[in-house]
């Protein structure tokens, strides 16, 4: 097998996307110079008849798809130029898609040594879109399930607020389908094929490292929704997801950039300036804390045997741990962690199978959540502000004080922190810029 060469790649391709009604397949498809073609296909099973004025929305929404399904393919090589062969792009696109790329490639820009910034050019040509119309969808909200916490958290609150829901999401993963039908709602699972040639030349030298997933899952669910008839897409990104996991080179590298306010509230106004001003796109969860929506969580027990937050358990490629928690990965120990103030011990660790607090060789992990001498993970976990208030408060309990990490926590790290870092009833309360509506806000501040 010949070696793959990103840096002979010079031009990074969107080919052409369409979509066929019949079997309701979207087929999106990408090259490098005139070779190396990728096709990705998602599948939106059972898809109904389009009504025609729905048309441009559906049209206006399948090339967000493409546009953002392509950073996958773009970062194997990262190509100094892009070429879009589908039409030119109004000056808003463009940004929105250069946003995407830039910022949500840091993370892997960052471990890759690459330097995004000024690198990442959309062509412009187009002049600004004519205001698209109301399309008058019925309310409903899709609601993307992916098997953690949040999502479940959202279902209870729009179930509360009397709102119609769907629960989707995408892919084939046993674990989120048990989630999703523990909900009692109506379900829409979503299929992605990623291009197995990305695959190859991956194993051939390809660039590789994370990508802005929750940007792509919104394009695919911002073309569900007119396509099903749902008037709004409804996330369950907190707060906490917009803060940087480092800063480097005077930027900000956020691994969960694309669950960050930044890009939620710079999709939501081209959404409004693309394809209808009457669709909504928002976190539910936005002004929450991980604190908070754990919380809540802790009290809905009717999920606790289903859900799981480990990322373990969905990766594309490679193997997956026999549980669902592997106790390994930052995932595991944010969230064990943040249950902790909010469970009865015992039933913690009958969720996680152990005490990942009482065993000492864990330590450096809860360190980095800590941002205790090293940054925070790449992993979507909470602020450090939170894991220490966490710490903080496990410290002053007996049944948690004697445990391995607690304890040395309390010997060795507490007292070198500020009072303001441990306080846990402050990161309890809302705040912050969200794009909730009205309706849905009240419901939301009543919970917590």
């Amino acid at each position: 097998m010949s070696a793959f060469d990103p840096a002979a790649v010079r031009a990074f391709r969107f080919v052409r996307a369409g979509f066929d009604a019949a079997s309701g397949t979207a087929e999106l498809v990408y090259s490098f110079d005139d070779a190396h073609e990728f096709t990705e296909r998602i599948v939106f099973p059972g898809a109904p008849p389009l009504p025609a004025d729905r048309r441009p929305a559906f049209d206006a929404a399948l090339r967000l798809l493409h546009l953002m399904a392509g950073v996958s393919y773009y970062k194997a090589a990262v190509p100094p130029e892009i070429r879009v062969e589908t039409g030119p792009l109004d000056e808003a696109t463009a940004v929105l898609c250069e946003q995407v790329y830039e910022h949500g490639l840091g993370e892997f820009a960052w471990q890759n040594r690459i330097d995004l910034r000024g690198r990442v050019r959309f062509p412009r040509g187009a002049p600004a879109p004519v205001a698209p119309l109301p399309l008058g969808l019925p309310r409903a909200s899709l609601v993307p399930i992916g098997g953690g916490k949040d999502s479940l958290v959202t279902v209870e609150l729009l179930r509360e607020a009397g709102e119609p829901c769907t629960a989707v999401w995408v892919g084939a993963s046993d674990l989120i389908r048990a989630c999703a039908e523990r909900t009692g709602l109506p379900l829409l699972n979503l299929g992605r094929s990623v291009s197995p040639v990305l695959f190859e030349l991956n194993r051939r030298g390809a660039l590789n490292g994370h990508v802005p997933v929750t940007a792509i899952n919104s394009a695919i669910l911002v073309v569900a929704a007119v396509l099903y008839g749902h008037d709004a897409v409804v996330f369950s990104n907190e707060r906490s997801a917009s803060a940087a996991t480092l800063e480097a080179d005077g930027r900000e590298v956020n691994h969960q950039w694309s669950k960050g306010y930044a890009f939620e509230a710079m999709l939501g106004e081209w959404l409004a300036a693309h394809v209808a001003p009457d669709l909504a796109y928002f976190s539910l969860l936005r002004p929450l804390s991980e604190l908070a929506v754990t919380r809540r969580f802790a009290r809905l027990t009717r999920y606790h045997p289903v859900f799981s937050s480990c990322n373990r358990n969905f990766k594309i490629v490679g193997e997956r741990p026999a549980s669902r928690w592997c106790g390994q990965c930052p995932k595991c120990h944010f969230v064990f962690l943040a249950l902790a103030p909010f469970l009865p011990k015992p039933q913690l660790t009958a969720i996680f199978g152990r005490n990942l607090l009482d065993d000492a060789a864990l330590a450096p992990a809860f360190d980095a959540l800590l941002e205790w001498q090293a940054h925070k993970p790449f992993e979507c976990v909470g602020e450090g502000r939170e894991s220490r208030a966490a710490l903080a408060a496990l410290a002053a309990r007996a049944e948690w004080r004697e445990d391995a990490v607690v304890a040395r926590f309390a010997r060795e790290i507490l007292p070198a922190l500020p009072a303001q870092d441990l306080a846990l009833a402050p990161l309890l309360e809302p705040g912050g810029p969200h794009r909730i509506p009205p309706r849905l806000l009240a419901v939301l501040h009543a919970a917590v």
